[in-house]
C-alpha cells in the first residue's frame, strides 16, 4: 500500500514509468484482497423497518471517480498510448498540482458548518442521504420494496421514537458517537465545564441528558460532524476505500457446503471485495469512494476519532492538564464509553426479519451457543470491535483449531494405554506380586504392605507411561512450533486483509504519572521533534533493580507456600495412615496427594489476588513512559508471577518428590522430625498426573465463572435495585441506550491481559507437562470451544462496548508462548528421562533382560523387570518387631552383599541413559523445531505477490485519478480541451 500524499515529488518520480495501459491488460490479475472495513460500510442493504427517510444526493455532490477500465484491443492507438503523453501534461500537472497545495480546497462537503459553535439540523443533514450505520444492517438476499410515502405525522413520530432509543441526539439526527457520565454531586464542576467547552471549540456536538434512573447522575452524548471527522481522520491516517470493485466468485452449486462456516444470507455485506485504501486528505477527497457521508466512517471509526480528541483535550491550563483518562481518575466523570448500537436481541427471528443492528447480528450469529461448532465472523467482530479484539479472537480461534490434532493424538496416546493395560508385562507382574512385601513408607503407623495392593495404581499409571509418550513429547514440541508458525502467516494474512500493513502506532502521548513525576528534566523527543519529560537512566535502573527485587520477593513467597504444602503432606501422611475409616486407611497416599491438591489450588487463588496488587504497585513504581510500556511490563510480571504460582508444585512432584528420601533405616528426615515423602511403588507419575488434572480442570471452571457468571451476578444485582428502590417505573425496555450502557459492567481494568494472560498459562499447561498428561490438549480443546462463546456473550451482552482499538499483532504474548515452546521441550525431556519408568525399562530391555542379544524390544522383553527394579532391606534393621525382607524402588546392593545398600552397575547405567536421552532429545528436538521454522515463511508468498501488485495499481490509480480531475477543472474554467487526454 502507498501512503496517499499527493505531493509533486511522486509524480515526478513516475515520469520514468513506461508502462501503459496494454501492457497492464495483459497481466494476470492476482487473487482479490479482502478489505472489509473500508468497504463494508459502503453497503446500502438495511431492513426497511429501521430505514430512515432518504433523500437523494444533490447535484453538487462530489461523486466517486470509477476506476478506468482496462481498454481493448480494438482501442485506438493515440488513446492507449497514455504514457507518451505524460511527459507533454506532466509540466501543466505539476503546476496546477501547486496551485491546489497553496490552496485551500474547497468541496461541498468540508463547507458544512464553519461555526463550530453554531452547528444545526439543516448545516450537518441537508445536502445529503440520512441513512446511518443503523442502515448497513444485515438481511437475507430479499427484494427490497421501495419505501412508500411518509406523512409528517409518520414521520415525526419514527424520529421522535429513533431520538428516545439512545441512538441519536433528540433531534433524531445526530448519532451518538461517545458517552460522558458524570455525578451532578461531583466538585469538579470547573474542570468539567472547561473540558466540555474546549471538546465544542474542537468541532464536536454535546448534548446532555439525565438519568432515568438516577436523579445524581447526568450523561453526555458527544457526536462528531462531518468536517470534524475529516479533519481528524486526516491527522490520525485514517485509511479510507480509494477505490472499490467488485470481484465476486460464487461456488458451484455441486460443491458441499462447510457446516462450520456462516451462510452467506446471513452476513451479505460480509463479501470478498477488491479495495484499494489510501491514507484519507481533505485535500484529495475526490479520490475517495464517499457514496454516503454517515456511513463512510464506521461507528468504531468515529468512536475512535471522539477517543482521539478526548485524550488531547485540556480542562486546565497546563502542559499535562489533558485527557479523559486524568478526568476519570480523579472523579470529574465516572465514565466514559462508545455506545451500543442498540439491543441484542429482538422479538422476531434474525431468519425472517433480519438483524435489527450489529450487535443483534454478532449474538445471533457468534455469542449464542448454538452456533458452537460455526467459524467466528472475524470481519464483523472487528468491525464492531476493533481490530485488537478482532485480533484475540482469531489467535483464540487458530488456537483452538490448532488444537483439534494434538487433542487427537493425545487422546490416541491414551487409548493406546488404555488397550494395552492388561497386556503390559510390567502391570502385570505388580498385580500377580502376592509374596512381594513392601517396606513401610512412613514412621510410625503404616503397616507392611503387598506389591500387588498397587495394582490400580499401576495400571493407571500405564495409561500415561507407555510406549506413546516419548512420540507424543516429541509431537507436541513440533506442534508448538507449527502452531506459532502459522500463526505469523495467519496474522499476515489478517493485517493485510484488515489494512494493517502500512499501519504503524502512532506516537502515544505520555502517561499522567510519568510527566507529573519528570516534568523537570526534559528532552527533545527524536520522533516529533518537541522537548518532553525524560526519566534519566540512574533513576530508570534504580527503580527497575527495586522492581526486580520486588519480583524475586514474591517468587520466594511462591516457593515458602509450596514448602507449607510439602509439609502439610507429611504431615498428612502419618494421620491418613491410621485413620479410622478403613478406605482412607487402605488408601492413604491417594487421600495425601487429593488434598495437598485442593490446599495448593486455594492457596494459589489466594495468592493470584495479591499478585495482581504487587505488579500493580511495581509497574507503576518504574513510571513506564507510556501506555504500551506499563501494559508490557505488567503483563510480563502477572505472567511470571501466574505462572510460578501454577506450575511450582507441578515442578516439585515432578523433579524432587522422592529423589532425596534416602533409603529403609537411613532416611532423610525434615527438621529431624517429618519423613521426607517416597513415590508410590508404581512411581511418581500418577502424583504428576493427579496434580495437573485437578488444577487445570478447577483452574477453567473458576476463570468460566468469574468471566460469565461473576458479571451476569452484578448486573443482576443492578437491575434488582433499581426495581427495589422503584425508580424504574415502567419496563426495562423504556430505557434509552446509553442508560443500558451505564448499568453493564466496565471492561477489565487492563483490557485484553486477563484473557491473553488465561489463554497462555493454558497453553503452557498443554505443552510443558504433555508427556505425564496427554489428555492435556484434550481438555484445552473443550474449555476453548467454551470460552469462545463464554468470551463472546460477555463482550456482547455484559460489557459496556469498548473503545475500539487498533493492533497489527498480539504484542509481548507472542514471545512469551515462544518461551514457553523451549521451556517444554526441556522439561519434557526431564520427565520422561527422570520421572517416568521409560529409561529404565529401556536399560532393562536391552542390557538386563531376556531379549539382551535379540536387539529389539517387546513386552516379553521386560519380564522380570519389576523383580529388577526393586531393592531388598532387612526389616531387623528397622528395630520395629519386624523380621525378614522387603522391597523399595532403589537399585542397591542386598543386606548380604559385601557392599550392602550401595548403587549397584545397573543404577549406573540407568543415570547414564537418562543423561544422554535428555541430551538427545533436547537436540533433535530444537533441531526439527528449528529446521521447520526455517521451511515455513512469515508471510505466504501469494500475499507477498498481491501487495506488490496493489502498490503498482494504486499508484496508476491515483494518476489518472489526479489526471481525470484537472481534466474536469480545465473544461469547468473553460479551458480548451486535449482529447489525447484520457
Amino acid at each position: 500500500m502507498v501512503h496517499h500524499s499527493g505531493s509533486i515529488q511522486s509524480f515526478r518520480q513516475q515520469k520514468g514509468m513506461n508502462t501503459s495501459k496494454s501492457e497492464t491488460v495483459k497481466e494476470h490479475p492476482l487473487k482479490p484482497s479482502r478489505r472489509s472495513m473500508p468497504c463494508l460500510v459502503q453497503s446500502q442493504t438495511h431492513p426497511q423497518s429501521l430505514t430512515k427517510h432518504s433523500s437523494f444526493l444533490q447535484p453538487n455532490r462530489v461523486q466517486p471517480q470509477p476506476r478506468p477500465q482496462p481498454l481493448s484491443a480494438g482501442t485506438s492507438t493515440a488513446t492507449v498510448d497514455v504514457v507518451s503523453e505524460r511527459a507533454k501534461v506532466m509540466e501543466t500537472l505539476e503546476n496546477n498540482l501547486l496551485k491546489l497545495s497553496n490552496t485551500e480546497y474547497s468541496d461541498p462537503f468540508l463547507d458544512i458548518g464553519k461555526d463550530k459553535d453554531t452547528y444545526t439540523d439543516d448545516s450537518e443533514h441537508g445536502n445529503y442521504d440520512t441513512r446511518t450505520d443503523q442502515s448497513l444492517l444485515i438481511q437475507s438476499k430479499l427484494t427490497r420494496q421501495k419505501t412508500e410515502p411518509r406523512t409528517k405525522s409518520s414521520l415525526k413520530t419514527e424520529m421522535n421514537a429513533m431520538a428516545s432509543s439512545g441512538l441519536f441526539f433528540k433531534d433524531g439526527k445526530k448519532r451518538i458517537d461517545y458517552i460522558l457520565v458524570y455525578k451532578k454531586s461531583s466538585p469538579q464542576v470547573e474542570k468539567r465545564s472547561t473540558f466540555e467547552k474546549n471538546l465544542r471549540a474542537e468541532g464536536l456536538m454535546l448534548e446532555r441528558e439525565p438519568a432515568v434512573t438516577s436523579s445524581d447522575i447526568m450523561f453526555v452524548k458527544i457526536h462528531c460532524p462531518w468536517e470534524t471527522l475529516c479533519k481528524y481522520a486526516e491527522r490520525m491516517n485514517i485509511r479510507m476505500p480509494f477505490s472499490l470493485q467488485r470481484n465476486m466468485r460464487e461456488l458451484k452449486s455441486w460443491l458441499p457446503r462447510n457446516p462450520m462456516k456462516l451462510d452467506k444470507e446471513a452476513l451479505p455485506d460480509l463479501e470478498e471485495t477488491d479495495c484499494y485504501t489510501a491514507p484519507f486528505s481533505r485535500a484529495r477527497i475526490h479520490h475517495f469512494t464517499i457514496n454516503n457521508k454517515d456511513s463512510f466512517f464506521s461507528n468504531s471509526t468515529r468512536s475512535r476519532i471522539v477517543h482521539h480528541m478526548l485524550q488531547r483535550t485540556k480542562y486546565e491550563d497546563g502542559k499535562s492538564k489533558m485527557g479523559i483518562n486524568r478526568l476519570l481518575n480523579n472523579g470529574t466523570y465516572e465514565a466514559a464509553f462508545p455506545p451500543h448500537e442498540g439491543s441484542h436481541k429482538s422479538r422476531h427471528p434474525i431468519k425472517t426479519h433480519g438483524a435489527q443492528n450489529h450487535r443483534h447480528l454478532l449474538y445471533e450469529r457468534w455469542a449464542r451457543w448454538g452456533m458452537w461448532y460455526k467459524y467466528q465472523p472475524l470481519d464483523l467482530i472487528r468491525r464492531y470491535f476493533g481490530e485488537k479484539i478482532g485480533l484475540y479472537f482469531a489467535w483464540l480461534g487458530w488456537y483452538t483449531g490448532m488444537l483439534i490434532p494434538a487433542a487427537l493424538v493425545g487422546l490416541f496416546v491414551f487409548l493406546y494405554g488404555l488397550f494395552t493395560m492388561d497386556s503390559s508385562q510390567v502391570s502385570r507382574e505388580i498385580c500377580e506380586a502376592n509374596e512381594t512385601i513392601m517396606c513401610p513408607m512412613c514412621e510410625r503407623n503404616c503397616t507392611l504392605q503387598k506389591l500387588n495392593e498397587s495394582c490400580i495404581y499401576a495400571k493407571v499409571t500405564h495409561l500415561f507411561d507407555n510406549g506413546g509418550t516419548v512420540f507424543f513429547a516429541i509431537f507436541m514440541a513440533i506442534w508448538a512450533t507449527v502452531f506459532l508458525e502459522f500463526w505469523k502467516r495467519r496474522r499476515a494474512v489478517l493485517t493485510y486483509d484488515w489494512d494493517l500493513i502500512d499501519w504503524e502506532d502512532e506516537e502515544e502521548e505520555l502517561r499522567p504519572q510519568f510527566e507529573a513525576k519528570y516534568s523537570q528534566v526534559e528532552r527533545v523527543n527524536p520522533i516529533t521533534g518537541k522537548p518532553e519529560p525524560f526519566q534519566p537512566f540512574p533513576d530508570k535502573l534504580s527503580r527497575l533493580m527495586v522492581s526486580v527485587s520486588g519480583i524475586f520477593f514474591m517468587i520466594s513467597l511462591v516457593l515458602t507456600a509450596v514448602f507449607a504444602v510439602v509439609v502439610y503432606r507429611l504431615v498428612a501422611m502419618e494421620q491418613f495412615a491410621s485413620f479410622k475409616w478403613y478406605f482412607i486407611k487402605k488408601y492413604w497416599q491417594f487421600a495425601t496427594s487429593g488434598t495437598g491438591v485442593c490446599i495448593n489450588f486455594m492457596i494459589i487463588m489466594s495468592l493470584n489476588v495479591v499478585y495482581e496488587k504487587v505488579a500493580y504497585l511495581l509497574t507503576d513504581l518504574e513510571h513506564p513512559r507510556t501506555e504500551s510500556e506499563w501494559e508490557n511490563s505488567f503483563a510480563l510480571k502477572m505472567f511470571l508471577f501466574q505462572f510460578v504460582n501454577l506450575n511450582s508444585s507441578i515442578f516439585y512432584i515432578a523433579f524432587f518428590l522422592g529423589r532425596f528420601a534416602g533409603r529403609p533405616g537411613k532416611y532423610n528426615k525434615l527438621f529431624n522430625r517429618w519423613r521426607l515423602e517416597e513415590c508410590h511403588p508404581s512411581g511418581c507419575l500418577i502424583d504428576l498426573c493427579l496434580q495437573m488434572g485437578v488444577i487445570m480442570v478447577l483452574k477453567q471452571m473458576w476463570n468460566n465463572f468469574m468471566e460469565l457468571g461473576y458479571p451476569l451476578l452484578q448486573n443482576w444485582w443492578s437491575r434488582r435495585k433499581m426495581k427495589r428502590g422503584g425508580q424504574l417505573m415502567e419496563h426495562k425496555i423504556s430505557l434509552p441506550q446509553w442508560e443500558k450502557d451505564w448499568n453493564l459492567q466496565p471492561m477489565n481494568l487492563h483490557g485484553l491481559m486477563d484473557e491473553y494472560l488465561e489463554m497462555v498459562l493454558q497453553f503452557g499447561f498443554t505443552t510443558i507437562f504433555v508427556a505425564a498428561f496427554p489428555l492435556a490438549p484434550l481438555l484445552a480443546l473443550l474449555n476453548n470451544i467454551i470460552e469462545i462463546r463464554l468470551d463472546a456473550y460477555k463482550f456482547v451482552t455484559q460489557w459496556r462496548r469498548p473503545m475500539p482499538a487498533r493492533a497489527t499483532d498480539i504484542g509481548i504474548w507472542y514471545g512469551i508462548l515462544e518461551g514457553i515452546g523451549v521451556l517444554a521441550v526441556i522439561t519434557n525431556a526431564f520427565v520422561i528421562a527422570i520421572t517416568s519408568d521409560y529409561i529404565p525399562r529401556f536399560v532393562y530391555a536391552y542390557k538386563y533382560g531376556p531379549c539382551t542379544d535379540q536387539g529389539y524390544r517387546q513386552e516379553k522383553c521386560l519380564k522380570g523387570y519389576v523383580n529388577s527394579s526393586l531393592s531388598v532391606f532387612d526389616l531387623s534393621e528397622l528395630g520395629m518387631g519386624y523380621s525378614g525382607y522387603c522391597r523399595y524402588r532403589d537399585y542397591r546392593a542386598p543386606p548380604w552383599s559385601s557392599t550392602p545398600y550401595e548403587f549397584t552397575l545397573q543404577f549406573w547405567h540407568v543415570l547414564a541413559a537418562r543423561l544422554a536421552f535428555i541430551i538427545v532429545f533436547e537436540h533433535l528436538v530444537f533441531g526439527i523445531k528449528s529446521f521447520i521454522a526455517y521451511l515455513i515463511p512469515d508471510m505466504p508468498k501469494d500475499l507477498c505477490d498481491r501487495m506488490r501488485r496493489e502498490k503498482y495499481l494504486v499508484q496508476e490509480m491515483m494518476y489518472e485519478a489526479e489526471l481525470e480531475h484537472l481534466q474536469r477543472e480545465r473544461k469547468k474554467n473553460g479551458k480548451q480541451y486535449h482529447h489525447e487526454w484520457p
